[in-house]
C-alpha cells in the first residue's frame, strides 16, 4: 500500500513538473526527467531491492565499451597499428604516465585500478552524450561510490605502508607547535572532505551540462524555425564543450587519484 501510496504521489509531482513547463515554455520538456532512475527488471534480495536499472544497464554497456575496445585494440598488435590499436596504446600510455608522473614507479603497480577507473568514468561520460543516453557519472550515489572506493583504498594503501606513521599526513612540517592545534583538525577535515569533493565535482559537470543542453532544446522547440537557430547554435556549441568536459572530468578523476595514491605511498607533504 505505501508503495502504491509512493508511486502516485511520485507521478502526481512528475505530471505537475510538466504542466508547469508546458505552461512556462509551451514544450513540456523536463530537463531533469533525463536523470530519472527506471526500472528495466524489478528484483529483490532479502527484502532489499536490487531491481536493474536504466543506471545498471548503461554502467554494464561502458564496460562492455571499454572492453572491446582494449580487446580488439591489442587482439592483432601490427608494427603499423590500426584506429583501435592506436586507440588502446594510446589510452594505454596516457594513463601509464599520468600515474607515473604523480605517483611515481611505485605507483605503477596500482596501474590497472587507475586505468580502469578513467576508461570507465570516461565512457559512461561519453556515452552520455549519445541521444536517449542515459548518463550515470549524473548521480552522485555512482560517483561517490567510485570516489569511496578511492578514499578507503588509498588509506589502507598507506597504513600498510606507513603504519602509524601515516598519521604524520595530518602534521604539516616546519610549521610550529603552536599552530598544529589549529592546523591538524584543518588537515583532518580536508582528507576526510576527499571523496565529496571527487565525488560532487564529476557529478556536478555532467548533471549541470546535460542540464542546460534540454533547456536550449527546449527552446529550440519553443521558438520553433525562425526563432530557435540561436540557442541551436547555442547547444552545438555546448555540445562540443560537454564532449571536453565528459573527457576532463575523468582525467581530472584520475589524476587526483594519484595524487592521494602518492601521498599514501611517499608521504610527501
Amino acid at each position: 500500500m505505501a508503495t502504491d501510496t509512493s508511486a502516485e504521489v511520485a507521478e502526481a509531482v512528475q505530471a505537475a513538473a510538466g504542466r508547469a513547463a508546458a505552461e512556462a515554455g509551451g514544450t513540456g520538456i523536463d530537463p531533469m526527467h533525463q536523470f530519472q532512475i527506471v526500472r528495466l527488471k524489478e528484483f529483490s534480495l532479502f527484502g532489499l531491492d536490487v531491481s536493474f536499472t536504466n543506471s545498471a544497464l548503461f554502467m554494464v554497456i561502458a564496460i562492455l565499451v571499454v572492453s572491446g575496445v582494449m580487446i580488439l585494440g591489442s587482439r592483432k598488435a601490427a608494427l603499423v597499428p590500426s584506429r583501435m590499436q592506436s586507440i588502446a596504446e594510446l589510452s594505454y600510455e596516457f594513463v601509464a604516465n599520468m600515474v607515473r608522473d604523480n605517483a611515481g614507479s611505485e605507483g605503477l603497480k596500482y596501474f590497472p585500478f587507475v586505468f580502469t577507473l578513467f576508461m570507465f568514468i570516461l565512457a559512461s561520460n561519453m556515452i552520455g552524450m549519445l541521444p536517449y543516453a542515459f548518463t550515470t557519472t549524473s548521480h552522485i550515489i555512482i560517483t561517490f561510490g567510485l570516489a569511496a572506493v578511492v578514499f578507503i583504498g588509498v588509506t589502507i594503501i598507506g597504513f600498510a605502508k606507513n603504519g602509524i606513521g601515516y598519521l604524520g599526513l595530518f602534521v604539516p612540517s616546519g610549521v610550529p607547535k603552536a599552530m598544529l592545534v589549529i592546523l591538524v583538525p584543518i588537515e583532518i577535515i580536508s582528507y576526510l572532505t576527499r571523496p565529496v569533493s571527487l565525488s560532487v565535482r564529476l557529478f556536478a559537470n555532467m548533471m549541470a551540462g546535460h542540464t542546460m543542453l534540454k533547456v536550449f532544446a527546449g527552446f529550440v522547440i519553443s521558438l520553433g524555425l525562425i526563432g530557435g537557430w540561436l540557442p541551436l547554435g547555442f547547444m552545438v556549441a555546448l555540445t562540443g564543450l560537454e564532449v571536453m568536459i565528459a573527457f576532463l572530468q575523468a582525467y581530472v578523476f584520475a589524476i587526483l587519484s594519484c595524487i592521494y595514491l602518492n601521498d599514501a605511498l611517499h608521504m610527501h607533504h
